[in-house]
């Protein structure tokens, strides 16, 4: 499924700015195009970078990393609820509550290299498993609709966003 086949309702508009991210992009290739580059990307990053935050109370960079598998596992774990019919409404996540807790600057690039290419064989799994109706189902998370697709966009874009902020503020 390409990101123009989402529909108003699919998302709420605030996730918009990363489903932009991703342009017109084939949900499961650009998952797998992210799977070979991110892990490539992280370790390109300066040793020297790795627990280095840009300003008082910003997230450091394994922090910044970090969260974004978090996220994923979220959202993935949304997409597969909704994928089975779940119609439970899921709480949302209060990521700042989560990146103090996660350890992250006591991890290694190896080590978190790792977990993100676990997490998104795990993603892939499961989305190359759902046909185009199922991908269409929405759920309510966060108090707001979401279809599988949009989900599976949402994750390609907050990757891609983060990856950005990195190189533009970090690096």
């Amino acid at each position: 499924m390409k990101s123009s086949a989402l529909q108003t309702g699919d998302f709420n508009p605030y996730y918009g700015r990363y489903i932009d991210k991703v342009g017109d992009a084939d949900l499961v290739p650009s998952m797998e195009k992210q799977l070979n580059n991110f892990p490539k990307f992280i370790a390109s990053i300066p040793d020297e970078k790795w627990n280095y935050a840009y300003a008082d109370g910003k997230w450091t960079i394994a922090e910044a990393l970090l969260h974004v598998i978090d996220t994923e596992r979220i959202f993935q774990y949304r997409a597969l609820r909704f994928s089975r019919n779940d119609d439970s409404h899921l709480p949302g996540f209060d990521q700042d509550l989560y990146v103090p807790h996660s350890n992250a600057n006591s991890r290694t690039k190896e080590s978190i290299i790792k977990e993100y290419e676990a997490v998104r064989q795990s993603s892939l799994a499961l989305y190359a498993s759902l046909d185009d109706a199922t991908l269409k189902q929405k759920g309510t998370a966060s108090g707001s609709p979401a279809s599988v697709a949009a989900l599976g966009f949402i994750i390609l874009g907050h990757q891609r966003h983060h990856r950005d902020i990195i190189r533009e503020r970090y690096l």
